[in-house]
């Protein structure tokens, strides 16, 4: 890997490049910001241009018209796969160092918007996720920065984008460090606060200063606190089934013989159906939202509930089956209506207990859905305490969160983002051993100056081998066909050389080390490690087709580790 230089015209950012990924981080806050903007004026205008049409018996087709749109303007116009778009972050940043294709940057607005738009069950946010992360890449391309700077860059994308949509700076912070980068580092940190107070003062400045949603304040008593962890077991329980039934609907779609756009179109008219019967499955459901934290959902118990897993299904329809947008608005739709639900059964079975309002709840149950899907506990705590403007209900937030997130993973090891990825072996966070061991292959440390030997040859003949070789290892061919077939080590020969007698006696193949482990030159690095780490080795041979091409040592392994390390976290 070349060092990088920083071009001549930045060179007033030469003293300290902390200074530059500020300067530069604010730009890409901004850009983020007003690009989560025209989602959110985009997604407005289509909604209320179509209001008039969703009174018709024939109103089912325009989710699925809406998702057949979005799946052939991926898979057509911009060549992209469908998928949810925060994955797609993660991996470029676990494997390639956050390069991200400038037609991301607006790619998955449009189709988000086509989805999301027509009444498909999804949320704009991970799809301001991809925009935001893709013009940091870009203008990290631009400014000729290297893969550390660029992956700093990604998050400031991220964080601005997040920050913008939610009007909510610290949950744009702690949602990138927590979910996209996964490491806490002070380089990072500050380039993506300052583009997430860029986000979100492009969001005020455009749109006015607003919290999200309406503050309340809720007056919580014990009982509501132990409560709380009921709740967040119920709240666990929605995660698992929507993680469940995400990942069946994918599977169920890719059986069905068919291309994408008319898969994404069958799923997108089942969530129509659904809508035509419950409303509060279509779109991102941010009014229902705002009503149950009012406190003014007037349907009873049982309607809550069935609201609540039609909206899980909604969302896997319309996700699973090849729709466009993210989990984030959905899992505050079923949080809510999962609050609810607990609530209302609360205060069923114990009337004389005076339980705070519902809409307390509601709020509960949003960060524990938040926690358990992305099982990231301080995104969903910090985000609904931005996005309601109070932080009266943090108790029970922590708890709910925790808890939710908790169970989640012992059920679920990855969270919902992660779990192809992790299934994939595609997860390599920055500076771990994985992710620096990827960046290198088994052709540059190959050491191919070791001599090999024919199996039959005497000690004597041996002996004259070592005097002009520096190796311990020799490794042993077979005499007829060149097979591979084990290892000679300096050790194994020491008690014959001060016996010429056994000079002519004994052969390679006698004393050889017949049981060798071997390597192949695709296998993966880390698990080459962790085997010479287990088995006490120092070197390992390579061997293709039975043929001997080098061997590993892991002195060789762990220099070139630190020079990696080196450019990556310095260079």
């Amino acid at each position: 890997m070349k060092p990088w230089r920083y071009p001549a015209r930045w060179a007033l950012f030469k003293m300290d490049d902390r200074l530059l990924l500020m300067f530069i981080g604010a730009i890409v806050g901004t850009c983020s910001g007003i690009a989560a903007l025209a989602l959110n004026h985009s997604l407005h205008f289509l909604l209320e241009a179509l209001s008039h049409w969703r009174q018709h018996w024939w109103a089912f087709v325009l989710p699925a018209a809406g998702a057949a749109l979005s799946s052939l303007f991926l898979e057509k116009i911009v060549k992209e796969g469908a998928g949810h778009g925060v994955p797609e972050v993660i991996y470029s940043v676990s494997r390639y160092g956050g390069l991200i294709r400038l037609r991301s940057a607006f790619s998955r607005l449009i189709s988000s918007c086509l989805t999301i738009g027509s009444g498909g069950s999804a949320g704009p946010e991970a799809p301001v996720v991809m925009s935001g992360s893709a013009i940091g890449s870009n203008i990290a391309r631009f400014f000729s920065l290297n893969d550390r700077q660029r992956v700093t860059l990604v998050g400031c994308g991220a964080a601005g984008a997040i920050s913008s949509i939610f009007n909510a700076p610290i949950s744009g912070i702690v949602f990138t460090i927590e979910v996209i980068l996964g490491e806490w580092t002070a380089l990072n940190i500050i380039p993506i606060a300052i583009a997430a107070v860029a986000g979100t003062e492009i969001s005020r400045a455009l749109q006015g200063d607003q919290i999200v949603f309406s503050p309340q304040v809720f007056d919580i008593g014990m009982g509501d606190i132990f409560a709380s962890i009921g709740l967040a077991v119920f709240t666990a329980i929605a995660s698992i089934a929507l993680t469940h039934g995400l990942r069946s609907m994918h599977q169920i779609s890719g059986k069905v013989k068919a291309p994408l756009w008319i898969r994404a179109g069958i799923g997108g008219s089942c969530v129509g159906i659904i809508g035509l019967f419950l409303p509060v499955v279509l779109g991102e459901g941010y009014h229902f939202v705002h009503t149950m934290i009012e406190g003014n959902f007037t349907p009873g118990l049982a309607f809550v509930a069935v609201a609540c897993m039609a909206k899980i299904l909604a969302t896997s329809l319309t996700l699973g089956w090849g729709g466009s947008g993210g989990i984030f608005a959905p899992c505050l739709v079923i949080g809510s209506l999962t609050g609810l639900t607990y609530h209302r059964m609360l205060s069923a079975i114990w009337p004389s207990v005076n339980w705070v309002n519902e809409g307390c709840y509601a709020l509960l149950g949003m960060a524990g859905l938040i926690s358990g899907m992305l099982q990231a506990p301080l995104t969903g705590i910090f985000l609904i305490v931005e996005i309601t403007g109070g932080y009266a209900v943090i108790l029970p937030l922590i708890i709910v969160s925790a808890i939710s997130a908790t169970l989640c993973h012992y059920i679920e090891p990855s969270s919902f983002y992660l779990k192809e990825l992790v299934d994939r072996g595609h997860l390599l966070r920055p500076g771990t051993d994985a992710r620096v061991l990827s960046d290198l292959s088994i052709k540059e440390l190959l050491e191919t100056d070791c001599v090999c030997v024919n199996q039959n040859m005497p000690i004597r003949e041996f002996i004259k081998i070592v005097e002009n070789s520096r190796r311990n290892y020799f490794p042993v061919e077979d005499d007829a066909t060149g097979e591979f077939v084990g290892m000679l080590h300096l050790d194994d020969i020491r008690p014959y050389l001060f016996n010429r007698m056994l000079y002519d006696a004994v052969l390679v193949g006698q004393i050889m080390n017949p049981n060798v482990e071997t390597v192949l030159p695709d296998d993966d690095l880390t698990e080459i490690l962790h085997k010479m780490d287990s088995q006490r080795l120092f070197s390992i041979p390579v061997v293709v087709n039975n043929r001997f091409v080098g061997m590993i040592s892991k002195a060789t392994l762990l220099d070139k580790y630190r020079k990696e390390l080196m450019v990556q976290t310095t260079s």
